[in-house]
């Protein structure tokens, strides 16, 4: 069988899995595609009719939390399965928004968690894990999470989306990003949402770029906090220019969470196949540590000394073709760090 994959994806090797081609380029194509069983991708193969129509592909497997970049709908009348690897990344990316937050504090002189109200958007995988730290921390939590409060079964407290603006000095979005339906997060954070967020003094998005409209960043006069940036690769430098912490959405490029993402789609790629694939060894917990402090945190990650990379990379641009590339550079190469080890 032949398995085309992308060669950015880590711990993946020839020698692990049988029948795989390692694609060393940014773009699959269709010719890549065409007789091959399975796909591995990234976020940034966009895995739809277009580059799927007509190939033999029967599984597609994604080595990330979402699914943004795959048509579900055209691979289900295709008979294609599709796997990816949801809280693969959780404990890294809570480790980025901590951070940030601790660099934030220590820059504005601010001594005590007990004084913030962090409200977090969106409470899956990651947001369950930022609030059960952030308690711990001392932080006072506010929660919104319209699906999960749609669910009799939940013993988390959550409040409305206004009561959560009104009264939260910290956001942090950990949502999808979803067009349709009951509750559609793109441009969530629009005008109209930094109106009501009088109280917010600082604004973080290590979730989907396009749930916050940049245009309406731009106007907001509070500090912001972003990893995740609407038309990425090619994202806003004025944007840039204007965050306390911007990173080229890495926030979830831990070791342990790579590992996890990898193993999580070899075992769907064995399960669907019958393949016989070597588990990948992990040594930190699938929710993260148990018990942090804000310090251990900090002192495991420095999201300054990213967002200085960041910058400077791009700085050194001379056109946008040649920032959309320093960018993906930083992503692809970008030496993974140790999530948080708990204390």
């Amino acid at each position: 069988m032949k398995i085309v994959s992308d060669s950015h994806i880590p711990y993946l090797s020839v020698d692990r899995v049988p029948g795989v081609t390692l694609m060393r380029r940014d773009i699959i194509t269709r010719n890549d595609v065409r007789d091959a069983d399975a796909l591995l991708v990234r976020t940034r193969t966009q895995c739809n009719a277009h580059l799927l129509e007509g190939s033999a592909v029967k599984f597609v497997g994604s080595a990330t939390i979402g699914t943004d970049h795959i048509d579900l709908d055209y691979c289900r009348h295709a008979g294609i399965t599709v796997a990816n690897a949801p809280g693969c990344n959780a404990p890294a990316v809570a480790q980025w928004v901590l951070s940030v937050i601790g660099h934030w504090m220590q820059h504005n002189g601010i001594s005590s968690p007990e004084s913030l109200t962090l409200g977090i958007v969106g409470v899956g995988h990651v947001g369950s894990i930022v609030a059960r730290w952030a308690r711990q921390l001392g932080f006072n939590v506010l929660l919104n999470d319209p699906p999960r409060a749609a669910q009799d079964n939940d013993n988390e407290h959550f409040v409305a989306l206004g009561e959560l603006l009104a009264g939260s000095d910290i956001i942090t979005f950990h949502t999808p990003l979803t067009r349709q339906g009951q509750w559609p997060t793109w441009h969530l954070c629009d005008a109209g949402f930094l109106q009501q967020a009088q109280r917010c003094r600082l604004l973080m998005n290590a979730a989907r770029g396009a749930v916050c409209h940049t245009q309406a960043l731009l106007q907001w006069h509070g500090d912001l906090a972003i990893d995740c940036w609407e038309g990425e690769p090619e994202i806003s430098r004025e944007l840039l220019g204007r965050v306390v912490a911007g990173t080229p959405h890495i926030a979830g490029y831990s070791l342990e969470g790579k590992q996890r993402g990898t193993h999580m789609v070899q075992a769907a790629l064995a399960r669907h196949f019958g393949l016989n694939i070597p588990p990948i060894s992990i040594a930190a917990p699938a929710l993260g540590a148990e018990k942090v402090s804000l310090q251990a945190i900090m002192q495991s990650y420095d999201p300054m000394a990213d967002t200085a990379t960041l910058r400077a990379a791009l700085a050194a641009a001379c056109d946008q073709a040649a920032a959309r590339a320093a960018f993906e550079a930083l992503r692809n190469h970008y030496d993974l760090r140790h999530e948080v080890a708990g204390v």
